[in-house]
């Protein structure tokens, strides 16, 4: 693990979280390539958690991921085992998270770091050995339409 990647993904979700406001509003009306807004419900029973978070594809399945190990949402996703993911202007669509292990499937997944917008796509690239090393990603199995 990159003590500089480390400390450079911290930073870049912090700018992220502040500007998240104005983010969602932009996503809300235009959508943001990739992204989608996940809503899991929290370790504590606490309510729900939502963010904004890219949405890997890779041939017919779909992944989540976070470039520097576990952080509140998928340590929530993880207790949990499912959440829902909803894209601008559309209901809520449930599904099952599985978490991945080292192996050929967690790698595509990383891989597919380069489908989220700019600048992402890049960072994503450059620490990717960062990635391979901390990351946490889900593979994601839809269950039944949320209401």
């Amino acid at each position: 693990m990159s003590r500089f990647w480390r400390h450079a993904f911290r930073l870049l979700y912090r700018i992220l979280a502040l500007i998240d406001p104005l983010v969602r509003r932009w996503w809300r009306r235009f959508g943001i390539g990739n992204v989608v807004e996940l809503t899991v419900g929290r370790r504590d029973g606490g309510g729900h958690r939502s963010r904004l978070i890219g949405l890997l594809r890779v041939d017919e399945r779909r992944y989540l991921g976070h470039p520097n190990g576990h952080v509140g949402w998928t340590r929530d996703l993880g207790a949990a085992g499912e959440g829902s993911l909803r894209w601008p202007r559309e209901g809520p669509r449930r599904f099952q998270a599985t978490p991945l292990t080292p192996g050929d499937e967690r790698e595509q997944a990383i891989r597919a770091t380069g489908q989220h917008p700019f600048p992402g796509n890049l960072v994503y690239r450059l620490g990717r050995r960062h990635v391979r090393a901390a990351g946490v990603f889900f593979r994601l199995d839809w269950l039944e339409s949320a209401e």
